[in-house]
């Protein structure tokens, strides 16, 4: 990984847990790139994620952004009809979410199998199926995140920049975690979430405390 990486992963503990600030102020201090990497969260979750039931799917608003701006599709009205016969022709997806009202969500039906495979199919659980399409385009343009667990059951989101403040990292952080807690399923026998990290971009792994 380099010696940057071998020089900020001597900085860390790999038997402790650090509270989120210090783990905050260690990721910022061990990234390894040279411009403003991204701080990211991932939590192995004890869940089955062969059973529906437990599945885990929602959205996080982080009051203080993500210092990325988003790219939103809006599917409403003969616009929204306009796009969906572009893409179905040419298989391409300009954006990073997409908006769309309930009337429209049978045509989105012809490019499912486009938007579903890269995560932009809207839908009505993480709020991007709405009558207040304007309203959405605003909440995703400034921050609002979607989150679902993979195929080993774990989950994966960027908090913000490494640029960031460490106060406006970890009050999103919180806002992550309130988001987690509220998107779990049912029908789990194991703690919901067994463990924490983060790292920046590129940078090692940091254990954090639940």
């Amino acid at each position: 990984m380099g010696k940057r990486f071998d020089t900020g992963k001597k900085e860390i503990d790999v038997n402790k847990e650090y509270s989120i600030e210090e783990a905050l102020e260690l990721a910022k201090k061990t990234g390894t790139t040279k411009f403003a990497g991204n701080i990211e969260v991932h939590a192995k979750l004890g869940i089955d994620p062969k059973k529906t039931e437990q599945t885990v799917r929602g959205t996080v608003s982080f009051p203080h952004g993500t210092g990325r701006t988003k790219r939103v599709a809006i599917f409403a009205g003969p616009e929204g009809e306009e796009l969906i016969k572009k893409i179905k022709e040419t298989g391409r997806t300009d954006f990073d979410v997409a908006v769309a009202e309930p009337a429209i969500m049978p045509k989105l039906a012809q490019i499912a199998k486009i938007l579903g495979p890269k995560g932009l199919m809207p839908n009505p659980k993480t709020g991007n199926v709405t009558v207040d399409v304007e309203k959405a385009v605003k909440e995703y343009s400034s921050g609002k995140t979607e989150f679902k667990n993979d195929e080993s059951g774990n989950v994966h989101v960027a908090i913000g920049k490494t640029n960031f403040e460490t106060e406006k990292l970890a009050a999103n952080f919180k806002a992550f975690m309130e988001a987690l807690q509220g998107a779990k399923g049912t029908g789990m026998k194991k703690e919901f979430i067994q463990k924490l990290a983060l790292h920046a971009t590129m940078g090692p792994a940091i254990r954090v405390k639940i």
